[in-house]
């Protein structure tokens, strides 16, 4: 077995001496670690603790990239205007991909998570969520108990499984098999639980070649399926329809491969903001009864105000072609190899007093009621600013309304927990739960 990664509490020194990183001027260098390349039980707290210390502006050096952090207004506007073909999202968002994820999986792609949120795209989903929804309320029954994170995790694989792979919502042993193997596989645990990371580099991504191969292989028995149906116009249809001409296994494994980026990709987050929004309601009961009175506009507050708490992500933009960003009191260069970053829930609560809380009311539409109060308005963060906006915004609003609308028409629940809090090893999209958000639930 791997020895695991060293643990280095918040002030251990990484390096000795004067610190090269290429950024010009050299703003403060954290004696911190990014938790990819050293264990930390909390990096949000740890990297809080650092700007406590440093400022807004530091750099955290690493074996692999400097990180220049920037947290102030002038520096997280200057970040978010960047251009991706100097400091691209994608590029970061790859690399901490590939931690976890096989190299091969992303060799040779021809449908992609971003091109599948157009507006007749999304009817279609949300149609087959209602089905999803319908046969996860057949398996919870009349009443009984559940983790709404681990229930908006298996209805999220049961939607996107029948949007972008042809299955059918059911209760099948197929489906659980394939969950497990989705689940193995899952890319989200390069920033969900990065503290594995090295574990999963020392096994050379075994268990996840071994998910790849069974997701693959499940796949296959789908493509052969469709491929002696009757034609069919839906998303599975047109991801098969990009292989047309390719020869066999080339051509199933491609598929099968599509299908995987896609789901990995659309459905990493989705299930944990729904989980967020559903965990707020249960503990907010003179929400709750605001929404069930049908109050307009409420649900979509709600899904904003519970992905703006649940926010965990670390912004990434790795360096490609030598850039400039800047704060109040410099322009930095950085170099490429580089890496330059924010971290949203070190700005989502604190960008203005009053935003620690949990208040829906605090939206109108989609922005907030205060933003002109705000020092710049990407310091608090939902879905992204700009061009690194997420396309599947309104999806995922209104997978999370009708999943919660759902829900909680259906069922009087009792929560049995006080509050959700982020995992604390997290660093990277909405936070997983610390500990189980269990309700009673009895269908109404």
């Amino acid at each position: 077995m791997p020895r695991p990664a060293p643990r280095a509490p918040p002030g251990a020194v990484l390096r000795s001496g004067p610190v090269e990183t290429g950024i010009t001027p050299l703003p403060p260098v954290a004696d911190v670690a990014l938790p990819w390349d050293r264990t930390l039980d909390d990096p949000v707290a740890t990297l809080a603790d650092a700007r406590r210390r440093f400022g807004d502006t530091f750099v955290v050096d690493g074996p692999r990239h400097p990180t220049l952090f920037l947290f102030s207004p002038a520096g997280v506007r200057s970040f978010y205007a960047l251009p991706e073909a100097e400091a691209s999202k994608g590029v970061a968002d790859w690399m901490m991909l590939t931690r976890k994820l096989p190299d091969e999986l992303f060799s040779g792609r021809r449908t992609f998570p971003a091109e599948l949120f157009g507006r007749e795209d999304v009817a279609a989903y949300l149609a087959q969520l209602r089905a999803a929804i319908s046969v996860a309320f057949d398996e919870l029954g009349d009443a009984g108990e559940v983790d709404l994170f681990a229930f908006t995790r298996r209805l999220g694989h049961r939607m996107g499984l029948a949007c972008w792979a042809g299955e059918v919502p059911s209760r099948a042993a197929r489906f659980d098999a394939l969950v497990a193997a989705f689940d193995a596989l899952d890319g989200s645990d390069a920033f969900v639980h990065p503290e594995e990371m090295a574990r999963v580099a020392a096994a050379g991504k075994r268990e996840e070649r071994a998910a790849l191969a069974v997701v693959e292989d499940l796949l296959v028995e789908s493509i052969r399926a469709r491929d002696a149906a009757p034609p069919q116009d839906d998303l599975f249809a047109r991801i098969v329809g990009r292989w047309d001409g390719e020869p066999e296994p080339d051509r199933s494994v491609g598929i099968a491969r599509d299908v995987v980026l896609v789901h990995l990709g659309s459905m990493s987050n989705l299930f944990a903001a729904t989980g967020w929004m559903l965990a707020q309601l249960a503990t907010h009961p003179d929400v709750l009864a605001r929404v069930r009175a049908g109050e307009d506009g409420l649900l979509e507050r709600c899904a904003l105000e519970s992905t703006r708490l649940g926010q965990r992500s670390i912004m990434l933009r790795a360096v490609l072609a030598p850039t400039t960003v800047r704060d109040e009191h410099a322009a930095y260069s950085v170099p490429v190899g580089a890496q330059i970053a924010t971290l949203l829930p070190l700005t989502n609560t604190t960008a203005m007093p009053g935003l620690a809380g949990y208040d829906p009311d605090r939206w109108v539409r989609r922005r907030l009621r205060d933003d002109a109060l705000l020092p710049a308005r990407e310091l608090v963060t939902t879905f992204g600013h700009g061009a690194h906006t997420c396309p599947a915004q309104p999806f995922s609003l209104a997978a999370m309304c009708l999943s919660a609308e759902s829900l909680f028409t259906a069922y009087d629940v009792s929560a049995r927990f006080t509050d959700v809090q982020p995992l604390p090893v997290q660093i990277g999209g909405v936070a997983r739960a610390a500990a189980p958000c269990v309700v009673e639930y009895r269908r109404r």
